[in-house]
């Protein structure tokens, strides 16, 4: 075992977990340092975050044998009282997913000084402010106002940098961070990594990254350890892993970089665009502060302006930070946003009426950045694809309906070797029961078995760790190859653009600032804030 040369902080020795008699995670041993940057990666179902998860005993109904000392403390042995004192105070956690974590009655104020209110016992007045200045440092803007904002009022990447808020709120002396970026654009990243550097420099805390984004290890870890199926079967540091993998594994994941693979426009097509804005402007109503808040209310504006046009067959990939608009941009897009300017489907507006929608309906459907979310908990595999049918197309058999299901889920590669039984059960199943990656293909299933002409992609790639990320951007790139599909993409990576778009639109602040072919913008950019998401994605 390598193990690093300085006193070690946290010192882990044959961890061992199981879940009602099946272990997940097989004798692995590990150190930190003080101040050291330890990356976990693998891919999921690999065991890296039980692992994390359990070393403050935060995996219900695990098993858990080995020793894990902290300062020389074993936390596996701990009494719950003694955990609930180190929680928070000496070990903090950043999760994976915020809005689950982040709890929705009340502000996300309210919530970083709860900690420093229970951990610190500093005033509450105090708290708020103390609150106030942790949002500040994570790069929010406008923080007095997105303290007093409830989690559902938030971003995704706004949501993150709140938890980070909170969790460094202590200065705790070890940050467990589960994908603590992958909410996040590319130049917010670069923030993220380069504020945690720091509270390492000022306090001596060591971090335990979990993570599948491999520029992220490249950049910011000291040691990276490789797990695969709940072993750790590479371990090293950064330069010594990255340079020469040892194991099969490692390489694969190495070289899981998305590749481009479409159909290349030759020459501008002379087909009109199927979708088309033009000075399109999407506001939200915010209240004021004071007694004008009790008359009326104020606006924001999140998109100002916007000028694109989707053709047939490609895809238009909106990149922007956290923030930016794009995501309220597909929104819009999808008539579920009033919007101003011009929108046009096929040479169709979006109505107020949702019953002269539903043509346009069928003809625009939405893959979501979270499938888990997205995906009902409580209906079959056969009930979320073939929903779609029942609306669209009524008048189907429930055999005919069927038979359709089965098409959509073998066309975005699930059941394909099934014989008949199998391919029943799998019907019969919840999405609880697939993987994140085989949960998107659900998700594109669904969108796609109405035969739409557009599909948008809210972030698609961004919750799937990098080699499932590849298989989901080779399905779609075949896919639009065979359809003839055209994808309005939402992304703040850099690389799926690279794979996927053939045109670019750069938002910030609700503007596109930028515009034009995919080799124009990312091999000549024009604007400085293009070039600085560039410079950021590497």
């Amino acid at each position: 075992m390598t193990t690093p040369t300085l006193p070690t902080l946290l010192t882990v020795q044959d961890l061992r977990i199981s879940f009602a008699g099946k272990e997940v995670v097989h004798g692995i041993d590990f150190a930190i340092a003080p101040g050291e940057k330890l990356a976990l990666v693998g891919e999921s179902g690999s065991g890296k975050t039980v692992t994390a998860l359990s070393l403050l005993r935060l995996v219900q109904n695990a098993h858990i044998t080995g020793e894990s000392r902290f300062l020389g403390r074993d936390l596996l042995s701990m009494s719950e009282r003694e955990l609930r004192g180190l929680r928070g105070q000496d070990i903090s956690m950043i999760f994976q997913e915020p809005m689950t974590a982040l709890n929705p009655l009340f502000t996300v104020g309210d919530q970083i000084a709860e900690v420093l209110e229970l951990k610190q016992g500093l005033a509450r007045t105090l708290c708020a402010q103390e609150a106030i200045e942790l949002i500040a440092e994570t790069g929010i803007t406008e923080p007095e106002r997105r303290a007093a904002s409830y989690p559902h009022q938030l971003s995704g990447g706004q949501r993150q940098r709140a938890m980070i808020a909170m969790a460094l709120a202590c200065q705790p002396k070890l940050l467990l961070a589960d994908e603590p970026t992958t909410a996040l654009d590319v130049t917010l990243r670069g923030q993220i990594l380069d504020l945690l550097a720091s509270m390492q420099k000022k306090n001596g805390m060591a971090v335990l990254m979990i993570t599948h984004d491999l520029n992220l290890v490249r950049r910011f870890a000291d040691r990276v350890i490789v797990m695969e199926n709940g072993y750790v079967v590479e371990q090293g540091t950064v330069s010594d892993v990255f340079a020469n993998p040892q194991h099969s594994y490692t390489r694969r994941l190495i070289d899981s970089k998305p590749v481009r693979d479409v159909v290349e426009q030759v020459q501008p097509s002379s087909e009109p665009p199927v979708m088309l804005a033009s000075k399109l402007r999407v506001g939200y109503a915010i209240p004021l502060s004071g007694l004008k808040g009790w008359f009326r209310r104020g606006e924001f504006i999140a998109v100002q302006g916007a000028d694109f046009q989707l053709a047939p067959g490609q895809t238009l990939g909106v990149i922007g930070e956290s923030g930016s608009g794009k995501s309220t941009l597909a929104l819009a897009a999808l008539g579920l946003l009033p919007s101003g300017g011009e929108l046009r489907v096929t040479g169709q507006a979006w109505s107020v009426n949702a019953n002269s929608n539903k043509a346009l309906r069928r003809l625009v459907q939405v893959v979501f950045q979270d499938p888990f979310s997205s995906l009902s908990p409580r209906l079959t595999v056969e009930e979320i694809v073939g929903e779609g049918l029942l609306v669209h197309e009524p008048g189907l058999t429930q055999d005919e309906r069927r038979q359709r299901v089965g098409q959509a889920l073998r066309d975005v590669g699930l059941g394909v070797d099934l014989d008949q039984a199998q391919f029943s059960d799998l019907m019969q199943r919840y999405p609880h029961e697939f993987s994140g990656g085989q949960r998107q293909r659900l998700a594109i299933a669904r969108a796609l078995i109405i035969n739409p002409l557009i599909l948008v992609l809210d972030e698609p790639t961004s919750a799937l760790d990098v080699t499932i990320q590849k298989q989901v951007l080779q399905l779609l790139q075949r896919l639009q190859r065979e359809r003839g599909l055209s994808y309005l993409l939402i992304t703040h990576d850099v690389d799926v653009i690279r794979a996927m778009a053939h045109h670019v639109a750069v938002m910030q602040n609700g503007y596109i600032v930028e515009s034009g072919t995919a080799d124009q913008v990312l091999g000549s950019p024009q604007h400085d804030y293009t070039r600085t998401l560039l410079a950021a994605a590497g």
